[in-house]
């Protein structure tokens, strides 16, 4: 009798473990999704501000079609992405794209003091320090995650159930403060 409930406390203590295994997983999982959610709601934020910046822009500066064209491009194929990587890759494409536009911008001082103007740069701002927010918060989660399903021993479970690594979000920020401003004389 003692060696038949030492067997059901052994087997219960190990079916317990893949319980709680299976749901510390689930909620990590979960947790990347939620924070990848967060992402998305300040990226759409700011694809619905991208076309009322152009449209104020253009009063001014109706001659440069051609970034204007390129930052809708680019914001469509932002809004289009499938994929985590792909995503990242469109978002980058779309800072550099935004970044042409304020280079534009500069060029016309009655633009640049124009209240509706500063009221859309300054939401953008303030979107993209919430997209920085967001970015940081889902990749400490899917760095958490990853770990999770990495180490012994709930890899074996991890991979017996089908979780596999998340993707970081990371935007690339040198062309902001790594790019160096070209002087000609």
């Amino acid at each position: 009798m003692t060696l038949s409930l030492i067997t059901l406390i052994v087997i219960g203590l190990a079916v317990g473990w893949l319980i709680a295994t299976y749901n510390g997983l689930i909620r990590s999982r979960n947790r990347v999704d939620e924070a990848w959610s967060d992402i998305e709601v300040q990226l759409k934020r700011r694809y619905d501000l991208i076309p009322n910046l152009i449209s104020t822009v253009k009063g001014y500066a109706a001659h440069e079609s051609g970034v204007f064209e390129k930052v809708t491009a680019a914001r469509t194929a932002a809004m289009n992405a499938s994929n985590t990587h792909d995503k990242l890759e469109k978002e980058n494409m779309l800072s550099g794209a935004l970044k042409s536009l304020f280079a534009v911008a500069e060029n016309y001082p009655d633009l640049k003091a124009n209240q509706n103007f500063l009221s859309l740069q300054s939401d953008l701002t303030d979107t993209e320090n919430k997209i920085q927010a967001s970015r940081r918060f889902y990749n400490g989660n899917v760095r958490d995650y990853n770990t999770k399903i990495q180490v012994f021993p709930t890899n074996f479970i991890a991979s017996m159930l089908g979780f596999s690594a998340r993707e970081f979000f990371d935007i690339d920020e040198k062309g902001v403060e790594g790019q160096v401003p070209q002087v000609n004389f």
